[in-house]
């Protein structure tokens, strides 16, 4: 069965909604030395989405600042923002605009313009809607959980150190999380 694709089937009110940072997370997860995986997140970050009553005709536009990265590690931190990763001196920020949005499912594909290091790709992201809630202050708000893989090589971050045997210090495949909330505006 398809996701729906009326926001009136969802019971979310069409226009526009803005981020709740406070509860709402990015993530991202990176193999290290092939054998464990390392996670890290950013802290700043603004979006503000327009809900279409066909869901397909919704826009996203997000803005992630590149020097808010925390892996909860400062020397690893100071690394990914150099010149070797994120650049954050010429590139301090990471943008995503969307392009589509497909039912697929019981979820939805959110494909969007995803510029990270001065590059911008194509990405697709599995996007499953959470629901929508009335806080105790009469706001109304709604979740949302969007995953999906990206090249860290399609964005120009290639430093790598091989290891002894086979397989490098950091894989190339990185894992996106977010959970988002999102408030009526």
């Amino acid at each position: 069965m398809a996701a729906p694709t009326k926001a009136s089937e969802l019971s979310i009110e069409p226009g526009v909604w803005n981020i709740d940072p406070t509860h709402s997370a990015i993530e991202f997860t990176a193999r290290h030395l092939v054998v464990t995986k390392v996670r890290g997140s950013f802290t700043g970050f603004s979006a503000s989405i327009e809900i279409a009553e066909d869901l397909t005709q919704s826009k996203i536009s997000a803005e992630i600042d590149v020097a808010s990265v925390s892996t909860g590690e400062g020397e690893r931190d100071g690394h990914l923002k150099s010149a070797d990763f994120f650049d954050v001196e010429k590139y301090p920020k990471i943008t995503f605009n969307s392009t589509k949005i497909t039912p697929a499912s019981n979820k939805y594909a959110l494909t969007g313009d995803l510029t990270i290091h001065g590059t911008t790709r194509s990405i697709t992201l599995d996007l499953e809607f959470n629901g929508v809630s009335k806080d105790p202050w009469g706001n109304t708000r709604s979740g949302y959980t969007a995953t999906g893989e990206i090249s860290r090589k399609d964005f120009g971050m290639e430093w790598n150190v091989p290891l002894e045997g086979s397989g490098v210090l950091v894989s190339d495949k990185i894992q996106l999380s977010l959970e988002i909330q999102l408030i009526k505006a």
